[in-house]
């Protein structure tokens, strides 16, 4: 059995064929978000704090940072997003009481 296809048929299937893996090849939006690298002004509007307090928290060692060859202070955002989780306070217990009105 052969099948022989027309010009504008395997044009047809061609651009199909590159709509349908156009979307694979492409990167991926929050991998991309994943490898922002963030300078202190950039942190502060990230996090929404002041320099002081992140110039505070990388002399203490606190937030994860590295310093390029002039000593300017630089920050990953998945390694900021990592440390951030860590900071999180789980809830003890789940409540399972009513909910009483207060008056």
């Amino acid at each position: 059995m052969k099948i022989e296809f027309e010009e504008q048929d395997i044009q047809f299937i061609a651009v199909r064929v590159v709509e349908l893996i156009r979307p694979l090849l492409t990167a991926n939006p929050a991998r991309q978000s994943e490898d922002i690298i963030f300078d202190v002004p950039g942190l502060c509007e990230y996090l929404k704090v002041s320099k002081k307090w992140i110039h505070e928290r990388t002399h203490l060692k606190q937030i994860p940072h590295f310093k390029g060859s002039n000593k300017m202070l630089r920050f990953r955002k998945r390694d900021v997003d990592k440390w951030l989780e860590s900071l999180k306070t789980p809830a003890i217990n789940d409540f399972t009481g009513r909910l009483k009105a207060i008056k």
